[in-house]
C-alpha cells in the first residue's frame, strides 16, 4: 500500500523553457515507505518530498508493481479501445443516425473532459491509487448495466446516454493518475511508456476488431459484459500494488486551493500549455469528428466489421510506434514526436479519396505508428518534467485541456456533415491535422525541450 507524504509549504518551480532542465530533480533513491525524502522543498537540487521510485536492484521496467499495474492498465485499455466502435457501430447497425453516434459520443467525454481537473485533485488528495481502483468498480457496474441495455434493446436513449456518463466520469478519476503512477513503478519512465503505448496499441488492435464483429453478429452487449471483466480484473491488480511513500498536498488545503496550484505549475510551463492549445484547435476540428464521420462512411458501404478492421489497424501501427520508442530517445522528444504526427492526415484524406479497405488499413498502421511514438514522447515529458507533489493535477488540467474539446467535435459531426458534406469536413481534418504537426514544430519551447536522463 503507499503511504502520504504531506508537503509542509509550497515553493514556486523555476521558470521553464531551459532546454535540458528538470523544473525538480527526480528522486535519486528509494525512500523507506512513510519516511520523507531528504532535503527541504525549495532547495536547489534537493528532491524535496518525492515519490518513492522502485529500488535501484529491481529491473528497470518490469519490477513487481509495474507488472501489476500493466496487467490493470492493459485491461482497463482493452474496454476502452472497443466501447466507441461498439456504440458507434451498434447504433448505426441498429437504424439510429449518425446524429444519435455523434452525441453518444458526446456523452461519453464530456464529463470526462469536464470533471477530470477534480480527478487530479482528488488523486492528490487520496493518492492515485485509491482514485483507479473507485473508478474501476464505477466502470464495472456501468459496462454491466450497459450490457443489459443492448442485450434487452434501447427502449429509451437517455439511458444509454446517462451510462455513458458515468463511464467518462469513471474514467475522469482513473486518468490523472494512469499518468502519475508509472514513474511510481519503474526507474525508466520512457521505456515503460513504451510498453505501456505498445499495450494499448494492441489491445487497441483487438479491441476495435472483436466489437466490429460482435457488432456484426449483432452481439454488442457481450462486448460490454467482456468489457466489465477487464474492469474487474484492473482493479484487483491495481489493490495488489505496494508502493512507497506518494506525496500530498499540503495538510488544510481546500479543494479549490489544490487546483490553483495546478492551474499555477501549469501554466508556468510555456511547452505544456502551448502543445494544449495547439491540441484545441485539433480535437474541434480533426479528431473530434472523426470516428463518427468516417463510421458514416465506412459501416454502409463496407459493412460494421470492416470499420472495425480499420481501426483495429490503428491499433498495429501504435504497436510499432509503442516498441520503436522503447528504445528510440531522441535529445528534443517533442519534436520528434511532432514530425511523426506528420502522418495523421493520411487516413481522414485516404476516405475522401475513396481509397479501398486495404489501403485504409495501410494508413492506419502509418497513422499508429505516429500516435504511438507522440504519445510516448508526450507522457514521459510531462512524468518527468513536472514534479510529483503536483503531477496529478498538472496532468488534469493537460488532459481537460486537450480532451475537452473532443465532445464539441463530437457532437458537431452530424450537423457539420448536414451544412457542408461529408467530404468538406474530413478535408478540414486532413488539413487542421497537418497545421497541428507543424505548429508544434513551430512553437520553440516545444520545439526545443530536451529530455531528463532516465533515473540510475
Amino acid at each position: 500500500m503507499e503511504e502520504r507524504l504531506a508537503e509542509p509549504a509550497r515553493t514556486t518551480a523555476p521558470p521553464p523553457g531551459e532546454p535540458g532542465k528538470l523544473e525538480t530533480p527526480p528522486p535519486e533513491g528509494p525512500g523507506e515507505p512513510g519516511a520523507r525524502a531528504s532535503g527541504k522543498p525549495g532547495e536547489p537540487g534537493e528532491p524535496g518530498a518525492r515519490a518513492s521510485g522502485p529500488s535501484p536492484d529491481e529491473p528497470a521496467i518490469w519490477s513487481r508493481n509495474f507488472r501489476y499495474y500493466f496487467t490493470a492498465r492493459s485491461a482497463g485499455l482493452l474496454s476502452w479501445a472497443m466501447l466507441p466502435v461498439a456504440v458507434a457501430a451498434g447504433l448505426l447497425s441498429g437504424g439510429y443516425g449518425l446524429d444519435t453516434a455523434g452525441y453518444s459520443m458526446a456523452f461519453l467525454v464530456a464529463p470526462f473532459a469536464g470533471l477530470v481537473l477534480f480527478g487530479g485533485v482528488l488523486a492528490d488528495r487520496f493518492t492515485a491509487r485509491r482514485m483507479m481502483i473507485v473508478a474501476d468498480l464505477a466502470n464495472l457496474t456501468a459496462h454491466i448495466l450497459l450490457a443489459l441495455l443492448f442485450l434487452h434493446g434501447i427502449d429509451h436513449l437517455w439511458q444509454l446516454y446517462a451510462l455513458l456518463v458515468v463511464a467518462g466520469t469513471a474514467n475522469a478519476l482513473f486518468q490523472p493518475g494512469a499518468s502519475s503512477t508509472v514513474p511510481l513503478v519503474s526507474r525508466d519512465v520512457q521505456g515503460a511508456n513504451g510498453v505501456l503505448r505498445t499495450s494499448e496499441a494492441i489491445t487497441g488492435l483487438g479491441g476495435p476488431a472483436l466489437a466490429g464483429a460482435l457488432v456484426g453478429f449483432g452481439s454488442t452487449g457481450w462486448v460490454m459484459v467482456i468489457s466489465a471483466v477487464a474492469y474487474g480484473t484492473s482493479a484487483i491488480c491495481l489493490f495488489a500494488l505496494r508502493l512507497g511513500a506518494v506525496p500530498a498536498p499540503p495538510a488544510g488545503e481546500s479543494l479549490w486551493r489544490n487546483l490553483a496550484v495546478g492551474w499555477q505549475e501549469f501554466r508556468s510551463r510555456s511547452w505544456l500549455w502551448g502543445v494544449i492549445l495547439i491540441w484545441m484547435f485539433y480535437a474541434v476540428l480533426s479528431w473530434g469528428p472523426q470516428l463518427s464521420v468516417a463510421a458514416g462512411v465506412i459501416v454502409p458501404e463496407h459493412g460494421a466489421s470492416a470499420f472495425g478492421l480499420i481501426n483495429a489497424a490503428l491499433g498495429a501501427g501504435t504497436v510499432a510506434g509503442g516498441l520503436l520508442a522503447i528504445r528510440y530517445k531522441p535529445q528534443r522528444p517533442l519534436a520528434a514526436g511532432a514530425v511523426a504526427m506528420m502522418a495523421y492526415p493520411l487516413y481522414p484524406l485516404g476516405i475522401v479519396l475513396g481509397w479501398p479497405v486495404w489501403l485504409l488499413v495501410a494508413a492506419q498502421v502509418l497513422v499508429g505508428a505516429g500516435i504511438g511514438v507522440w504519445g510516448v514522447m508526450w507522457a514521459t515529458s510531462v512524468q518527468t518534467q513536472v514534479p510529483g507533489e503536483v503531477l496529478n493535477r498538472v496532468h488534469a488540467y493537460e488532459v481537460a485541456g486537450s480532451v475537452g474539446m473532443y465532445p464539441i467535435g463530437s457532437a458537431l459531426a452530424g450537423p457539420a456533415v448536414g451544412a457542408f458534406g461529408t467530404d468538406t469536413v474530413l478535408v478540414v481534418g486532413v488539413v487542421v491535422s497537418f497545421l497541428t504537426a507543424t505548429a508544434l514544430l513551430a512553437t520553440r519551447p516545444i520545439r526545443t525541450l530536451h529530455r531528463v536522463p532516465d533515473r540510475a
